[in-house]
């Protein structure tokens, strides 16, 4: 029902705001809350919607995604990328199929590897919130966020190959090998092309609003004509979101200011009602049960997820170990700390769409009779999806800390900054004093140029200034008691308009134009969101 899905969402996003504000892991919190919530006498029941996901949920994170990721970074890493986001799916569906064969005794092959495929693809959400906090080295981020981008994409189409041959659609490995190919080459070309196109309107529109709203609407069209033709939605948006996040460096910075705050709080939506939306999904997975021995479908849980784990961990380690027994890749990349191997391997939280991809799954098959085990896939995936969740989303932090895997970019990152940034001020400086130099003296607009010298000077000094920041041992700095005293006065300046309002001596239209120009300047300002 439309109400309760609303109902969902709202509670979602107070319960997530509750979380950020106490330091909580917003997903954990939510999935237990879920939990509960769901067996609450009186409720209405929260049916998971596999279109809502695949088509509503789906494309905007990855879209969002996309355009906050490094298209350097990814190409850079793009073996062990590829490892993880192509490799892994499909070794997870092979060996997980295998293991659920044995385990549920009614579960045909291929509806064994229709599960395989259904706990195939990560979601990366949880454990990358997890790894921006603890300050993870930035490559395991880099990896984690590619995988991210791109495991779906391929767990879906062995999800879709497997489930034909269960429902009884005649199919060969070359039939599901050009399948795939053609998926991938069409998503692609799709994806580029949806790229160009918007990239093209946004630069001829130039109104910000309009801008923000077309990109709002561009993952959903993308991922639909992708659909329409038989190529990977997942990989056309995520095409089109590394281009235009590659772009979105020349676009105006009222636009980029408007993307930024918009996607943020659009993800922080959708994710806190997708993990909500998860926990109430067990009462009806458990019904679905039916008459099914207790005992004996445990068993095959604990299988199912301990394999899952398990050949996430083996094949991490195998591929970025056993690569190394090539010259080339010895000689052109570090050598993996174990620590940072470790936890790449235990960031395998299953998410919602997994969840979704089984409950996809038709109810019979071609000849009309039931889809085999189509009962206990539901309950095994709920097990993987909520236990990932729980279990390694809650050992994670602590996991970071203890293997000691911090991220060592951060100094070298404002070393970068401070380089840049000197860089930057002297170009600058040299502009003023070709400005300078057409200025006849005397006149009243050297004063303003003597206010940008100092403009500049500061900026200079701010990016060094970081690079101590860090350390207790150093007080405020020059620029930060600058900063701190400005923005004092930015809201002295704020209250007065406020009253100057209350009194009736300005419009309400007034005061939101001068609070938007003081808003602006205090954000300028702000030393906190520097690098």
């Amino acid at each position: 029902m439309d109400e309760g899905l609303l109902i969902v969402a709202v509670v979602a996003v107070i319960l997530a705001a509750i979380c950020r504000r106490f330091g909580l892991s917003a997903p954990l919190v939510l999935v237990v809350v879920g939990l509960g919530l769901g067996w609450i006498p009186g409720l209405p029941e929260f049916t998971l919607e596999p279109e809502l996901v695949l088509f509503a949920v789906l494309p905007p994170l990855l879209y969002s995604a996309a355009l906050d990721s490094s298209y350097v970074a990814l190409r850079k890493n793009v073996r062990a990328v590829g490892l993880l986001a192509v490799g892994l799916p499909l070794a997870t569906t092979a060996g997980v199929g295998v293991v659920a064969y044995y385990a549920v005794p009614d579960l045909p092959w291929a509806a064994a590897f229709v599960l395989g495929a259904v706990i195939a693809p990560p979601d990366a959400v949880s454990a990358q919130a997890v790894g921006r906090r603890l300050g993870l080295p930035r490559r395991v981020m880099t990896l984690l966020g590619g995988e991210s981008l791109l495991n779906d994409a391929t767990a879906l189409t062995a999800y879709r190959l497997a489930l034909a041959a269960a429902v009884g659609a005649t199919t060969t490995v070359w039939d599901g090998i050009l399948a795939f190919l053609i998926a991938a080459v069409g998503g692609l070309i799709v994806g580029l092309a949806a790229g160009l196109a918007v990239a093209f309107m946004r630069h001829f529109l130039t109104d910000p609003p309009m801008e923000t709203a077309l990109g709002i609407i561009a993952p959903f069209a993308i991922y639909f004509v992708a659909e329409e033709i038989h190529a990977s939605g997942v990989i056309a948006v995520v095409a089109a979101g590394l281009y235009l996040g590659q772009r979105s460096v020349r676009e105006g910075y009222a636009t980029r200011l408007q993307d930024t705050a918009v996607w943020r709080s659009i993800d922080a939506i959708l994710e806190s009602f997708v993990f909500l939306l998860i926990g109430l999904q067990l009462p009806q997975v458990i019904e679905g049960l039916g008459d099914r021995s207790t005992a004996a479908i445990c068993w095959a849980a604990a299988a199912v997820f301990a394999a899952t784990i398990a050949i996430r961990i083996v094949w991490v380690f195998g591929a970025t170990y056993g690569a190394r027994l090539f010259p080339r890749i010895r000689q052109r990349e570090p050598y993996p700390q174990p620590g940072a191997v470790f936890v790449v391997s235990w960031a395998g939280m299953r998410g919602v769409v997994s969840l979704a991809a089984a409950f996809a799954i038709p109810l019979t098959v071609d000849d009309g009779s039931q889809f085999p085990a189509r009962d206990a896939i539901l309950f095994l995936t709920f097990v993987v999806v909520v236990g990932t969740l729980l279990l390694q989303g809650t050992t994670l932090p602590l996991l970071i800390r203890w293997l000691g895997v911090q991220g060592d970019d951060r100094q070298a990152d404002l070393v970068g900054l401070a380089r840049a940034q000197d860089r930057a001020g002297r170009t600058a400086f040299a502009r003023l004093e070709q400005i300078k130099a057409e200025i006849p003296e005397g006149d009243a607009r050297l004063e303003q140029v003597k206010i940008l010298e100092h403009w500049i000077r500061a900026r200079k000094n701010l990016a060094w200034e970081g690079l101590g920041r860090d350390s207790d041992e150093i007080g405020e700095s020059p620029t930060e008691a600058y900063n701190r005293i400005r923005n004092e006065l930015i809201q002295i300046q704020r209250e007065v308009f406020i009253d100057e309002r209350d009194r009736g001596r300005i419009d309400d239209e007034v005061l939101r134009s001068a609070l938007r120009q003081l808003d602006l300047a205090e954000g300028l300002g702000d030393s906190r969101k520097q690098l």
